[in-house]
């Protein structure tokens, strides 16, 4: 095993059993704070990260330390947050309490206001924000599967925590600009919800042409109300994000190529929030469409689209029956 400080994964979900499996893979020392049904998963099947990109290897179980204690932090050197947003908080003083003081704190978590809230719980601390570009499926057995392209990327330090993390298969960046990162990073996770509410694999739903003209006018709505609030997104893709509505309209035999240039994804990839409404979960649509009819009220700015998608997915997370199948019409209706 490499030397060097324990990484904790505060919150080993789908992405932070992923990360943490790859950095365990890489020979890092690893602890993952976990639920009940995680652990009992990972103990009988080991934790095995896989990729679109063909890696899959099974980590055994002495390779990394697991558990529901968050005294599992007691020698980290790096916490990796990767609770959903609403959970940021509680998870802030759990670690406030176990991990050391001189942890580096890293939030990879979708949203952009999340290290500002572990900044707040945790003063004198140094905490980066991140963000991870790539969507991971949670497909059973202790297989946690990365089914989309992209480098993580963390906000630059004089300690390279970016440097730190990365090993073979899975890059992290450093950035001097990690707000704007973030902001590029809710554009494109705007088309979570869609996809949830589609409930198609991300291929197939972005490969139609509807529904691609309604997240590019959703993403028209977001970037009126960022360019209101005086904020510049950067593209996690070569696209500039003022162009994307634009491209996203194009005819699908001008779109397909272009997404096979700037994203990989795997054909049975979904979001996350699909994923949420499957399981019966909590999404973070208050974290991502929330924010932005949040902006556009504050504004005197109209976002019907937004506000429509974030009442469908709250009333899909109320009927607990997963995601509902709608069509580009259904979602439009009445926005």
């Amino acid at each position: 095993m490499v030397a060097g400080p324990t990484i904790g994964i505060a919150g080993a979900g789908s992405i932070g059993c992923f990360v943490g499996g790859m950095l365990a893979a890489g020979g890092r020392p690893v602890a993952l704070l976990a639920r009940s049904r995680v652990i009992a998963e990972i103990e009988a099947h080991g934790l095995r990260p896989t990729s679109f990109e063909g890696f899959d290897q099974v980590i055994a179980r002495g390779r990394f330390a697991l558990s529901e204690n968050p005294s599992v932090f007691a020698d980290a050197g790096i916490v990796l947050v990767t609770v959903k947003s609403a959970d940021t908080a509680a998870m802030a003083d759990l670690i406030a309490r176990h991990a050391p003081a001189a942890a580096v704190i890293v939030s990879l978590q979708n949203g952009v206001g999340n290290a500002a809230v572990l900044r707040d719980r945790l003063p004198g601390r140094r905490v980066l924000g991140g963000m991870v570009p790539f969507n991971v499926m949670a497909l059973g057995a202790g297989r946690f599967h990365r089914a989309t392209s992209g480098d993580i990327v963390i906000e630059r330090d004089d300690a390279d925590t970016a440097e730190r993390l990365s090993v073979p298969g899975l890059t992290v960046r450093p950035t001097g600009n990690i707000e704007g990162v973030q902001w590029g990073k809710l554009l494109l996770n705007l088309n979570n919800a869609l996809n949830a509410l589609s409930g198609q694999p991300l291929r197939r739903q972005l490969g139609s042409r509807p529904w691609r003209q309604l997240f590019a006018d959703q993403l028209a709505e977001a970037l009126a109300a960022m360019r209101a609030e005086g904020i510049d997104p950067v593209s996690s893709t070569p696209i500039p994000p003022s162009w994307m509505p634009t491209l996203l309209r194009l005819p699908d035999f001008i779109f397909e190529p272009l997404l096979g240039r700037t994203m990989k994804i795997d054909p049975e990839a979904r979001s996350s929030m699909w994923e949420d409404l499957k399981h019966g979960r909590r999404t973070e649509i208050d974290y991502l469409q929330g924010v932005i009819t949040e902006i556009a009220g504050r504004r005197g700015l109209q976002a019907p689209l937004s506000r429509r998608i974030v009442a469908l997915i709250r009333q899909a997370e109320r009927d607990a029956k997963g995601s509902p199948g709608l069509t580009p019409a259904q979602v439009r209706a009445l926005s």
